[in-house]
């Protein structure tokens, strides 16, 4: 089985993602290490903010089939260098989290998320209200096997 693993910055949405995929309303708990949830790896944010810890999440992609990048839409900076999806040896697509939250800026996540990920797919979620939520498991059903 491939598993999908999940970078992105603390406060990002990656546990409550992680959550929602799989149908679970519990609370999410600040991700303190690598943690497997059946086909998923949920790297913690520190992960994605310091480049000392880059290495590990290479040598864990190694693991997995998928990258997930994940970007917060309240957010109004990003959190990955430019082209970091390129430097996995797998595919990689996007998630942009809190879609419905007052301070989101939709477009804008996007667009920095792109400088990250200049190629695939782009999925807009939100955990609270579960928009993007099915289309984006489906994909990741479809890329698991």
């Amino acid at each position: 089985m491939k598993r999908v693993m999940i970078i992105g910055a603390v406060g990002a949405g990656k546990s409550t993602l992680v959550k929602a995929l799989f149908g679970d309303a519990q609370p999410a708990r600040k991700t303190q290490a690598l943690e497997y949830h059946d086909w998923i790896i949920d790297t913690p944010g520190e992960y994605t903010e310091n480049p000392l810890y880059y290495r590990s999440l290479m040598a864990t992609s190694l693991e997995a089939g998928l990258i997930m990048l994940v970007h917060d839409a309240t957010r109004d900076r990003n959190y990955f260098p430019p082209g970091f999806a390129q430097g996995f040896p797998i595919p990689a697509i996007g998630v942009v989290t809190k879609v419905d939250d007052p301070q989101a800026d939709v477009q804008k996540a996007a667009r920095l998320l792109r400088e990250s990920l200049p190629e695939g797919e782009v999925f807009f979620t939100s955990a609270l209200t579960q928009a993007g939520i099915a289309e984006l498991r489906s994909k990741l059903r479809e890329t698991t096997g």
